[in-house]
């Protein structure tokens, strides 16, 4: 006997045409505000290139490598779950979830663990900021923008971990009421965005001057 869980709830196709464009809507505003933050980035880099380059160089560029890993990672898990979901394989698309959710906690616990080693370095912008050398307010202005971009970004793949292990609950749970492919996919589109970010921000904060 099938057991409940491995069948999908399906979506109309008008339904899942209106899904889908609510969702590119959504990630076209978001690409404006991160596209605002990149563009702060490139008029404070040009104003002070050997301030960030200095910065730059006492970000962890090991933890950043990482980081990275982990998300290319999740991506795949994340296709592989939507491509499942297309499928009808609930209770696969599930595991697959869950796959993606640990990879997004474990991008998320290294990131924190960074953030405290910055803390501790006195590398967090304000009155405790302590820098050495020439460049400290160029360094200060590179953090500040470090600081709101990566938690900027690890705030909306907090968002994408809870939609992930909710999703995963619900196929696991229920079949009835489990989350349609359709949006599994949105989804998917939507972790697949915050991945692409990442992929931005790294070089330009973790690679502006090692080489």
């Amino acid at each position: 006997m099938t057991a409940p869980a491995t069948t999908l709830s399906g979506a109309g196709p008008h339904r899942a045409q209106s899904m889908a464009f609510g969702m590119w809507l959504f990630l076209t505003t978001e690409t404006l505000f991160f596209g605002v933050l990149f563009f702060a980035y490139l008029v404070m880099r040009m104003a002070h290139p050997a301030g960030f380059a200095a910065a730059s160089r006492h970000t962890d560029m090991l933890m950043g490598t990482l980081n990275t890993a982990v998300l290319l990672a999740s991506s795949v898990t994340m296709a592989l779950a939507v491509e499942a979901a297309t499928l009808g394989r609930a209770r696969l698309a599930s595991r697959l979830l869950a796959a993606t959710l640990v990879l997004g906690l474990l991008f998320l616990a290294v990131k924190g663990g960074e953030y405290r080693r910055e803390y501790l370095e006195h590398l967090w912008p304000g009155t405790g900021f302590r820098f050495e050398g020439d460049h400290a307010a160029g360094a200060q202005t590179f953090f500040w923008l470090y600081f709101v971009m990566t938690g900027f970004h690890a705030l909306h793949l907090a968002i994408g971990v809870a939609l992930v292990a909710f999703m995963a609950w619900r196929l696991a749970r229920n079949a009835a009421t489990a989350p349609s492919a359709a949006a599994i996919d949105n989804a998917g589109l939507y972790w697949h965005f915050v991945d692409i970010v990442w992929i931005f921000m790294y070089p330009a904060l973790y690679l502006v001057s090692r080489s």
